[in-house]
């Protein structure tokens, strides 16, 4: 079931040049979109403190995320698809195994802290950007649609572990958002 989703949604890869831009831009400009969107939530007027605090969780929950990848890295490799014939690659290969996907881990983990701290419309925009970074993955070729299951995984348990150890209002969040 796995191969033949991914098979499907990679079906359209190289056959449609606008199509094919748009998902190589979301996913090697996704992340770092995300990453630009968290860092511009310092600056802004409406709840600062809760806000900045939000912005630290979501960078924690982004790294902590990518820690777990990394130790699950060492016990399980998994061959990328197009390696073993099934996708078509349309970006550069990676050098990496496939489970899980860090893409999906990044953008889910940023999207995970701001829905558990109740901020519902940034939450929301994250969706789209995080679900187009995630589909983008499966499109150009270089992930099964589990490896981005298992990505989102990892960033909702990275976001739900930084949500309950890193408190809003402790002494180090106010020496970390600077707000004393």
């Amino acid at each position: 079931m796995d191969a033949k989703i991914t098979r499907w949604i990679n079906s359209l890869a190289g056959a449609h040049p606008t199509l094919d831009t748009v998902m190589v831009a979301a996913t090697q400009l996704g992340v770092p979109l995300m990453v630009f969107f968290v860092a511009a939530q310092w600056w802004s007027r409406n709840d600062r403190t809760h806000v900045r605090h939000v912005a630290l969780v979501a960078g924690l929950s982004f790294l902590l995320g990518l820690a777990i990848n990394q130790a699950i890295l060492l016990v399980v490799h998994r061959i990328r698809p197009y390696d073993a014939g099934l996708t078509h690659l349309i970006i550069a290969p990676s050098t990496d195994w496939s489970f899980p996907s860090d893409h999906a881990t990044a953008s889910i983990a940023v999207l995970s802290a701001f829905a558990f701290q109740r901020l519902p419309c940034r939450a929301i925009a994250l969706l789209g950007l995080a679900a187009l970074i995630c589909w983008s993955r499966v499109y150009v070729g270089t992930h099964y649609v589990t490896d981005v299951i298992g990505g989102a995984i990892t960033g909702v348990i990275g976001a739900a572990v930084v949500r309950f150890a890193f408190r809003e209002g402790s002494r180090l969040d106010k020496f970390a958002t600077g707000i004393f």
